[in-house]
């Protein structure tokens, strides 16, 4: 199922708290980075924090710049963002500054939280999940049924360190202050547990005043047919990819990428790469790896076209070249249509084969886009 794009926003000290013990807030970002927190608020569709934080912090999550919020209304959106907290018990203060400022407000529970939620006269739309609380069906729910496409997650260090533990977070984004706090009772960012395997991509660093912001984004593709955020940022690389093909009338335009176990690119490749006429992406891109490369068994293919399972211009078709690869997950955005090939069933090649394949539909346009040429 498609979920929204979820972006976990924080701010922590040299080793790692997210505050002290205190009385007061410990205020880590300097007014510089709140301001671009601000407008990191208007860009999303919603807002989502812990029941935690809104008991320790008694946040309003506003966007605060009038020029921010009259360009979300000139845009044909709400001025304020959707606003969402998570409880699994529902008890939370009916006096509390989230449910009195700002827009439209949700709160995400269990079927017995709903009743205490409801009970307490809570300002906000109440939402039942079931008996006990699911992160996807929760970002599900947001996406089917509010319209989320973008999701700021601020807190708490639970939530956090659970949608990173259930890979369900797209990017994070880290601002370090100069600060020690060295309190072991303080609270942390992420705490322990199984976390998925492999190095975060550093795609931005950037100082703001005298703190620093780190963007991460996951790299460790899936297993089988689970899918993870980081899947959903390599199959719209290979979409990226198909951008580049050199326009055919006669063949598709396909981009495809070659991901480790741990997250490393192998490899990388588009159709009619390097002046072939009849190169096809999955090809072109295992032809860059070695064929001993152990790493290849529990590599992930991504394509923006299912892999071919025939072809007349070559001997093996691309379905056959990822098995022969030892490849046994592939993740696809668009089925082969039967413009070129009757029946095409490049999916059920490799299903036969042992493959594991993964089609993910929310990405098919961008698979179609460099290919509308060929349509009707």
């Amino acid at each position: 199922m498609p979920l929204p794009y979820v972006l976990l926003s924080a701010a922590v000290s040299l080793d790692g708290y997210l505050d002290d013990t205190g009385p007061e807030r410990l205020l880590l970002s300097s007014p510089a980075d709140f301001d671009r927190v601000d407008e990191v608020r208007a860009s999303v569709d919603a807002i989502l924090v812990g029941a935690g934080t809104i008991r320790a912090d008694n946040p309003r999550l506003l966007v605060n710049s009038a020029e921010r919020r009259g360009a979300r209304v000139a845009a044909g959106k709400a001025e304020y963002p959707l606003k969402v907290t998570v409880s699994a018990t529902g008890e939370l203060d009916p006096a509390a500054a989230f449910w009195h400022t700002g827009g439209e407000k949700l709160l995400l529970t269990t079927d017995e939280g709903a009743r205490r939620a409801r009970a307490l006269g809570l300002a906000a739309d109440v939402v039942p999940l079931g008996g006990a609380l699911d992160w996807r069906a929760a970002l599900e729910h947001l996406h089917d049924e509010r319209g989320v496409r973008r999701l700021m997650v601020e807190g708490g260090g639970t939530v956090h360190t659970q949608l990173l533990r259930q890979e369900l977070a797209d990017e994070l984004q880290l601002v370090l202050a100069p600060l020690l706090v060295g309190d072991p009772d303080a609270p942390r960012l992420f705490g322990p547990g199984a976390y998925q395997g492999g190095r975060l991509r550093l795609a931005e660093s950037r100082r703001i005043e005298d703190v620093v912001l780190a963007r991460y984004l996951p790299t460790a593709p899936g297993t089988g047919g689970r899918v993870t955020a980081a899947d959903r940022h390599w199959l719209a690389l290979a979409c990226e990819l198909a951008r580049l093909c050199p326009p055919s009338g006669t063949a598709f335009s396909v981009g495809a990428v070659v991901v480790a176990a741990d997250g490393t690119e192998l490899a990388r490749g588009h159709s009619r790469e390097g002046g072939d006429p009849v190169v096809h992406a999955e090809e072109a891109a295992l032809a860059k790896t070695d064929p001993a490369d152990p790493r290849l068994t529990a590599a992930t293919v991504y394509s923006s076209l299912e892999p071919c399972a025939r072809r007349a211009s070559r001997p093996a078709p691309c379905a056959r070249l990822i098995l022969d690869a030892g490849v046994r997950r592939v993740v696809t955005a668009w089925r082969e249509p039967d413009t070129f090939v009757p029946g095409a069933d490049g999916g059920g090649v490799l299903a036969a084969g042992g493959a594991t394949v993964v089609v993910l539909p929310e990405y098919e346009e961008r698979a179609k886009a460099p290919n509308r040429h060929l349509e009707g």
